[in-house]
């Protein structure tokens, strides 16, 4: 999965749910986003599920991949009351400095220190949702979905992780007349996956790196499984089952991904195996909000110094991408760029072939 994120307006009340409710029935819900263009055709509804299967250095969604709650810290909110500490009875919460450092080997996820900070500076990450509250909360933007033409993503995390929950709220949506889709790794059990693209119209894929050596390094697991599994997901519509549509993202990480060896290789791939079935190739460009994220776990990012790519750096990729024996009109390239310094007095700015030059 690619995340491209915004740092996800919590705009849904979690629902715990009963000691009693079947667990097919229930999953790890980080958030529900609404409103998102980033995730499918139209205006969305994204739920983020929580647990994932790949850990990616450059992880856009760190909160995503434990599936378990998570305590997260804002210390711009936080004015020092100590309320956090006093009501941790697990002592996992100790103030230095000025700061709420939190011991997450003692931490539970309680949520004690959550309901009794007055500037609301702690946060719990994740909560487990029953399927029904979920599909009513999906469906209450029903209406913007018939108006501009979206629908529901499941996004994550990994949704291949809870395949049965993810299917039957994929099912119902799908039957109320939304338009449904799923954002995965393709790291998981391929009849996992297969129950959910029975169940999506449309397909997100992430397609990182070819070189599965690379791959292991960089996301903690090979991919030969989940290119198997694009094979198989392409061989299902080759013979009219869903998705409908299939759609291949693969990030552009400085160092990581956005190397041309790769974009040629992940290009090549889809030409020669998947490029009848594919719709769309986005390359989604580098992100460095997520910096904040990594801060308010406790965690450190190694792509925290990293900058957004130049205007012309996401245009070269594109380039690049166009010309890997994929057809060149499923190419979009999308993201945030980073301003361009003027160029130095004197400088003249040429255009050679469609690209921009200096010349002094």
């Amino acid at each position: 999965m690619t995340l491209h994120r915004n740092g996800h307006a919590h705009d849904a009340a979690a629902r715990p749910v009963a000691p009693a409710t079947v667990k097919a029935f229930a999953a790890p819900v980080l958030n529900v986003e609404r409103m998102s263009t980033e995730d499918g055709p139209g205006l969305r509804t994204t739920v983020f599920l929580k647990g994932c299967s790949l850990r990616c250095a450059w992880c856009h969604n760190p909160e995503s991949i434990d599936p378990k709650p998570q305590l997260a810290w804002y210390g711009s909110k936080c004015i020092g009351a100590g309320e956090c500490v006093d009501a941790c009875i697990d002592a996992a919460l100790i103030r230095q400095d000025g700061r709420v450092a939190i011991d997450r080997a003692r931490c539970t996820a309680c949520g004690d220190c959550v309901a009794c900070c007055p500037a609301a500076a702690l946060e719990m990450l994740g909560a487990r949702w029953q399927l029904d509250d979920l599909v009513a909360e999906v469906m209450k933007d029903r209406s913007y979905f018939a108006a501009y033409g979206g629908g529901l993503t499941v996004s994550g995390g990994e949704p291949g992780l809870y395949p049965s929950f993810v299917a039957r709220l994929l099912q119902r949506c799908r039957a109320l007349g939304v338009h449904t889709a799923i954002d995965t790794c393709g790291m998981c059990a391929p009849a996992s996956l297969r129950v959910l693209t029975d169940a999506s119209d449309l397909v997100l894929y992430d397609l990182k790196l070819l070189d599965p050596e690379r791959h292991a390094v960089l996301t903690g697991q090979s991919n030969e499984r989940i290119l198997a599994n694009l094979r198989d997901v392409a061989a299902r519509m080759r013979v009219g089952m869903l998705p409908s549509a299939l759609w291949i993202r693969t990030p552009l990480i400085p160092g990581a991904t956005l190397l041309d060896a790769n974009i040629l290789a992940v290009g090549a791939f889809i030409a020669r195996e998947i490029g009848d079935v594919v719709a769309r190739w986005e390359l989604c460009a580098f992100n460095n909000l997520p910096t904040d994220k990594y801060e308010r776990l406790g965690l450190t990012w190694p792509f925290a110094a990293t900058p957004l790519l130049t205007a012309e750096e996401l245009r070269r990729a594109e380039r690049v991408a166009r010309g890997s024996g994929v057809d060149p009109a499923i190419v979009v390239a999308t993201g945030p760029t980073r301003l361009e310094p003027a160029p130095a007095a004197g400088t003249e700015i040429a255009r050679r072939g469609g690209v921009e030059a200096e010349t002094a």
